[in-house]
């Protein structure tokens, strides 16, 4: 939050996407419910279970999520002094020895783990926000400088039964298991991710005007929406929009900001496919870029593993009921935190999505 004026924290620029402000009441508002209401403390602000609730039904009624943006109160300021109340009561329950603090460890350590999810959101929502603005104006200045691609090589897999799905060791939302087996066919995969200049080739090449190349609900969104190239390309792919403002674009740089539909559409092109998230999931340690450039998408249908009981309550709304219509993505972005990484975490977004930092691994058949 901290390079944002208050009028960035405010508006909302597409349904998909959330005010900052919105961000930090809203992973606020998680601990107080979650974690300070059940201890029995009163809630700092009770309309607030109204205002910042996100998708929780079986808390009570909430805000629309595509009218986010019209909440011009609370304030910026008074969301800051809601989070540092939050922070304030959150403190005090270290070293506490009521037994009762031991029964909200669990959703304390969900909550860490949900706020690292809206920091990476709020990077995404605030880039969209600014590739709004005629300004184009810049999050951060550039950390680094882009580097050539590594040469692209096929790893080969044998294939055959593996395990999958997470240990039960260490922290794990609950879509990421239970572990179970999957027969694998033999496959080779890339080394590396797809490049913005392997991209700008397929563009070249008419890919966004050849209907062989996309699948019928791809094609349709072509049309409907005149995608010609990946959002936040400028100038027809000669510069791109990023968080540190308008840049040349890198052509040895992942490619980032395409759709399912766009990933599967290049891979047919390349002759090539996308990975199932089980093949993904056993060469992840195997091949370079898997984590920090860009959410991978697979080829799998965002759903339930065999065994899986979402969890009781409210949590149990955190990831099971979102099980249709979306694909998975593997690995993490450039806007991850860190520790927010793990080769068994499976997030999900429709096949539309563009907004988030989602790029291409390619896989073939052997």
């Amino acid at each position: 939050m901290e390079p944002l004026g208050s009028e960035d924290m405010v508006v909302q620029s597409m349904p998909d996407a959330s005010p900052a402000k919105w961000h930090l009441a809203h992973t606020s508002w998680f601990f107080d419910r979650f974690v300070l209401q059940p201890l029995g403390l009163p809630p700092v602000q009770a309309e607030y279970d109204y205002l910042f609730n996100s998708y929780y039904d079986t808390v009570g009624p909430r805000h629309p999520r595509s009218a986010r943006g019209l909440l011009t109160r609370p304030t910026a300021e008074e969301v800051f002094a809601y989070r540092r109340a939050i922070d304030a009561r959150i403190g005090d329950l270290e070293g506490s020895r009521h037994v009762a603090v031991a029964s909200v460890r669990d959703a304390l350590e969900l909550g860490l783990n949900h706020e690292e999810q809206h920091q990476e959101l709020i990077h995404t929502d605030i880039k969209h926000l600014f590739s709004r603005s005629p300004l184009l104006p810049a999050y951060a200045k550039a950390t680094k400088k882009p580097a050539p691609a590594a040469t692209l090589t096929w790893r080969a897999h044998e294939g055959g039964l593996h395990e999958i799905g997470h240990d039960g060791y260490g922290f794990a939302f609950d879509n990421e298991g239970p572990r179970h087996k999957v027969y694998i066919a033999p496959f080779t995969m890339a080394s590396r991710l797809v490049t913005n200049g392997e991209y700008l080739a397929f563009v070249h090449d008419d890919g966004y005007r050849r209907p062989e190349l996309w699948l019928s609900d791809g094609w349709a969104w072509v049309q409907q929406s005149a995608a010609r190239v990946p959002l936040y390309w400028l100038e027809e792919g000669a510069r791109e929009f990023t968080l540190s403002g308008s840049q040349a674009l890198s052509h040895g740089e992942p490619v980032v900001h395409v759709s399912y539909y766009e990933a599967d559409a290049y891979a047919r092109w390349a002759g090539a496919r996308l990975p199932t998230e089980a093949e993904w999931e056993v060469s992840a340690p195997h091949v370079s870029q898997a984590f920090e450039h860009a959410w991978q998408w697979t080829q799998s249908s965002y759903t339930a593993y065999p065994g899986f009981r979402p969890l009781a309550g409210a949590f149990g709304e955190y990831n099971g009921k979102f099980m249709v219509g979306q694909q998975v993505l593997r690995g993490s972005s450039s806007v991850t935190p860190p520790e927010h990484s793990r080769v068994t975490y499976r997030n999900f977004f429709p096949p539309n999505a563009q907004w988030q930092f989602s790029g291409i691994r390619l896989t073939r058949d052997t």
